[in-house]
C-alpha cells in the first residue's frame, strides 16, 4: 500500500507544475539550462519563476475548462407552461438573459 504524506520531502524527480498550468509560459532553448518560466498570475514586476514549482495556490490544469467554456457547452433545463413541456436546451441557443451565467472568480 502506497501513503502520500502531504507536505513531506520533495520529490526532485517531478516535473515543475508550471508544465501543466493555465497561467504558466515556458520557453525551452537547445540546452536544458535554456529555459524561461513565466507566471500570469503573479504581478507583473515579478512574474518569472527561477526554480521547479512543487505547490502553487493559484495552480490551474492546463486542460480543464475554463467556466466560461463550460457555460458554452452546458445544456440547461427549461419548461414552457403554455406547452406544458419540459426539457433541455443548448445554451448557445438562447438568449443572453435567458442564460443563467456563473459570477466568473479567480479559481
Amino acid at each position: 500500500m502506497r501513503v502520500k504524506i502531504r507536505g513531506g520531502t520533495v520529490r526532485h524527480d517531478q516535473s515543475s507544475l508550471c508544465l501543466s498550468c493555465r497561467y504558466g509560459t515556458v520557453i525551452k532553448g537547445p540546452a536544458l539550462r535554456h529555459e524561461i518560466v513565466e507566471c500570469g498570475q503573479l504581478s507583473s514586476d515579478h512574474n518569472r519563476i527561477t526554480f521547479p514549482v512543487v505547490s502553487c495556490t493559484h495552480y490551474v490544469e492546463r486542460t480543464h475548462p475554463t467556466l466560461r467554456e463550460m457555460e458554452e457547452i452546458a445544456w440547461v433545463l427549461r419548461s414552457d407552461p403554455r406547452k406544458k413541456q419540459i426539457g433541455f436546451v443548448e445554451a448557445s441557443k438562447l438568449k443572453p438573459k435567458d442564460r443563467y451565467v456563473l459570477v466568473d472568480d479567480d479559481w
